[in-house]
């Protein structure tokens, strides 16, 4: 099971140096001082939080070419800023949680020992009765994101499900989030991947981060395909 790092602003490809040059040329120069840049962390976050590359992305009538990781990081930031959430570290966390899960593949929770992929959060939370110290680990920290990612993407949905069909509610799925990072970050592991501080904060804070993800959802992101919802959302029930 991957566990995901906080790494979006290291993952810069060529497409996204090019569209920071291009939008931000009069601040930051050639595409060469961009490049130079962007390797000191300092001028790299600065970079990140202009406006500037902000309103370049939001007011884009093209077909973005850029990593989905520049993409999410940009967004995240400031939605999370905007919230409260001013720590670098959790938004480009947050930002690999939605580039991992832009691709289904990568959502499937496989646990060593089991033969098929963890479908449903109960099977999680079984799983955890018997998991070792490091899948411990794992467990918690896949819940955690689950549930920040498909409270944060698909609230109507989870609503509706809840209102029409007896399925958890918003706060059902909020709890085991909030409880599953707060776990994760007392986990010896948390200090080893540097994750302490971010899983903390997303336990206190998971609330606060769900509804930024929601404005986000709700206004930039067009994640409201059966495709990815339907199983996400099936994997979020508590029986099977």
């Amino acid at each position: 099971m991957k566990v995901i790092q906080p790494n979006c602003r290291v993952q810069f490809t060529a497409a996204d140096l090019e569209f920071i040059a291009a939008n931000l040329r009069r601040k930051t120069g050639d595409l060469e001082c961009v490049t130079r840049l962007l390797d000191d962390s300092d001028s790299r976050d600065s970079i990140l939080d202009d406006e500037g590359l902000l309103h370049a992305l939001l007011e884009n009538r093209g077909c973005l070419t850029i990593s989905s990781h520049l993409y999410f990081y940009v967004l995240v930031r400031n939605v999370l800023r905007r919230a409260g959430i001013d720590d670098r570290v959790v938004a480009d966390y947050v930002a690999e949680i939605l580039s991992e899960y832009s691709n289904i593949e990568r959502t499937h929770c496989r646990v060593p020992g089991e033969a098929a992929p963890l479908n449903y959060f109960f099977e999680m939370l079984i799983a955890l009765q018997r998991a070792d110290d490091r899948n411990s680990f794992e467990l918690r920290a896949h819940i955690g994101n689950h549930a920040l990612f498909i409270t944060g993407v698909f609230p109507d949905r989870i609503r509706g499900r809840a209102e029409q069909r007896g399925f958890p509610n918003l706060s059902y799925y909020e709890g085991l989030g909030q409880a599953s990072f707060r776990a994760a970050s007392d986990h010896r592991l948390a200090q080893r991947y540097d994750l302490a501080g971010v899983f903390d904060t997303l336990g206190e804070r998971f609330g606060t981060a769900r509804k930024a993800l929601n404005d986000l959802s709700e206004r930039l992101l067009s994640w409201d395909d059966d495709r990815l919802a339907r199983p996400l959302l099936s994997s979020a029930k508590l029986l099977p």
